[in-house]
């Protein structure tokens, strides 16, 4: 299978310094994201059903951006994450990147569309 990047946008009624919350904190992950997540540093360790990721936090610009790479994840992947505002409407804009193989972008896509959705119902909008 060859690996593809997919690029998504979503925007949200909350602030970016709420969305960024959601993004960094793990009270806020798991009402989201995952089931548990422990930060250690720059490391992150998600749990989903008893399955654990490990993502490395490689860059991070409070409020604007966040870049992670998975530990078992293919050389030169990462997740990034960026968090903007409109200057037309106001609305915070978050752009995902992420990685999957080529027969699985439906599927990626629709799992963040999922996940961006239970964020947008936990951040009001």
């Amino acid at each position: 299978m060859e690996r593809v990047q997919i690029n998504l946008e979503y925007l949200f009624r909350a602030s970016p310094t709420i969305i960024y919350k959601f993004f960094t904190t793990p009270s806020c992950l798991i009402r989201w994201f995952c089931d548990e997540v422990d930060i250690q540093g720059d490391t992150f360790t998600f749990s989903w059903d008893g399955a654990e990721e490990v993502a490395e936090l490689i860059d991070d610009i409070e409020e604007e951006r966040l870049r992670f790479e998975w530990e078992e994840g293919e050389d030169g992947e990462y997740l990034e994450i960026r968090i903007s505002r409109s200057p037309v409407t106001g609305e915070t804009i978050v752009e995902i990147t992420d990685f999957c193989d080529d027969d699985e972008v439906d599927d990626q896509t629709q799992l963040w569309s999922n996940q961006m959705e239970e964020l947008r119902k936990e951040t009001g909008g």
